[in-house]
């Protein structure tokens, strides 16, 4: 059913007018609210009480849910259960997010009221709403669910509590719990939905990797560094790559075992990596077969530092440019191409000049293409091992690069290796 078709229903049965229960409607379905519980939201809001549905849904296993499913009955313990705000109509609505599993299998969960749920606890969640969340069903537990905690604890073959290392997380994951150090860690001010807000950035790393965070909520002992655990913290894509969230819910102490930081990247064939749709921490090695235009010389916005044309910021307008170098290389490895940005200071080290040498050589030539042809000239053809963070949008794929090291191998004796195995 249409949203002008939900609202005009909810308008009748209350007696009020359709544009305003429309503009709530679509406030709280904008905020991934499922329909069922925005119209109980709604006729709690307007005093129409709660309303009564068609028969009881039908009792399944997890394995068997889809997204087709509309309301079902479901058994299963809480793996993970962590709270999370969203801003409806300047206020903060608290849900709790995790996942729920039996013997046929797991699935996510959104409770939009708070049932006392915690990690272990065997629960029957009668009509509860079933949506589809990134292709997969997930569950709404809402007013019109009936939760009741069983007696009787019902066995799975799935860890409980949420505990995990960095590499394992994925973007949408919930209610984690990771044990990590402090890797980089800086407090800085956005503008956030209550106005301006610090928070904190950087990196985490354990055993098995690293991966960016931030920390909405500045716990001191992220600041202070070191080794910490945390509790209900949640995975969000930031620039293609998976980013821990720790919020006002989560929880942060300091704990006393050290944690060595995994030093090696995840090694994997172009084509492989941009098949993930993201990497934070990954190596690639390829060709480079062509340097982009925007690269050599360019010209920055002092305000938000993005890259400028002709004077012009798209956010600020006419600006006076600061100068810059970098480089957009096209890296080839014949199972995919990638875009590898090298900054500053990998650009200078291509070039083998600094930010002054190449302003020198554009006036000079009177053309700053001129040092983005010197680049060309030095690196096009070559062999590269790349590290670096990769993410791919819908303009493609790229990878900052945090190193860029011509290959030391043998072109020849590689050759001879490869055709020795096809011959094989």
């Amino acid at each position: 059913m249409e949203l002008d078709n939900h609202a005009e229903d909810l308008a009748s049965d209350l007696g009020v007018d359709k544009e305003e229960v429309k503009a709530d409607l679509q406030n709280l379905v904008e905020y991934s609210v499922p329909i069922d519980e925005a119209k109980q939201s709604l006729r709690r809001k307007y005093g129409g009480g709660s309303s009564g549905g068609g028969g009881a849904p039908s009792s399944k296993d997890i394995g068997e849910i889809t997204p087709e499913d509309g309301n079902v009955t479901v058994t299963g313990v809480v793996l993970t259960a962590g709270k999370r705000s969203i801003r409806y109509q300047g206020d903060d609505l608290e849900i709790v997010e995790g996942r729920l599993a039996d013997e046929t299998g797991v699935i996510d969960y959104t409770s939009w009221e708070d049932f006392g749920l915690s990690p272990g606890d065997t629960i029957t969640a009668g009509n509860a709403g079933v949506r589809e969340w990134d292709g997969e069903p997930e569950l709404n537990l809402g007013e019109s669910t009936s939760l009741s905690f069983e007696d009787e604890s019902l066995e799975v073959s799935y860890d409980i509590g949420g505990e995990a290392h960095l590499a394992d997380l994925q973007t949408g994951d919930r209610a984690v719990t990771v044990e990590v150090t402090v890797v980089e860690c800086e407090r800085r001010t956005i503008d956030g939905r209550d106005g301006e807000t610090e928070i904190l950035s950087g990196v985490f790393g354990d055993e098995s990797g690293r991966l960016p965070f931030t920390n909405w909520d500045p716990a001191p002992a992220i600041e202070d560094g070191g080794t910490i655990r945390i509790e209900n913290a949640f995975v969000q894509e930031f620039r293609g790559v998976p980013e821990v969230n720790v919020s006002e819910f989560s929880t942060v102490t300091t704990i006393d075992r050290e944690i060595d930081v995994g030093a090696d990247a995840t090694t994997m064939d172009v084509g492989e990596a941009v098949h993930t749709g993201g990497i934070y921490d990954v190596e690639v090695s390829g060709n480079v077969i062509a340097v982009r235009d925007g690269s050599g010389l360019i010209q920055r916005c002092p305000e938000c530092y993005r890259v400028i044309q002709k004077g012009q910021c798209r956010t600020h307008g006419d600006v006076d440019g600061i100068d810059d170098l970098r480089v957009k290389a096209i890296l080839d490895d014949g199972t995919g191409a990638v875009t590898v940005v090298l900054d500053d200071e990998l650009t200078q080290q291509v070039y083998d000049g600094t930010l002054e040498d190449a302003l020198e050589q554009a006036r000079e030539a009177m053309d700053q293409e001129v040092v983005a042809d010197t680049i060309r000239e030095r690196i096009v053809g070559r062999e590269y091992r790349v590290r670096g963070h990769l993410s791919v949008d819908e303009y493609g794929a790229n990878l900052d690069a945090e190193s860029f090291a011509e290959s030391e191998d043998d072109p020849e004796a590689r050759a001879s290796a490869f055709l020795t195995e096809v011959n094989a």
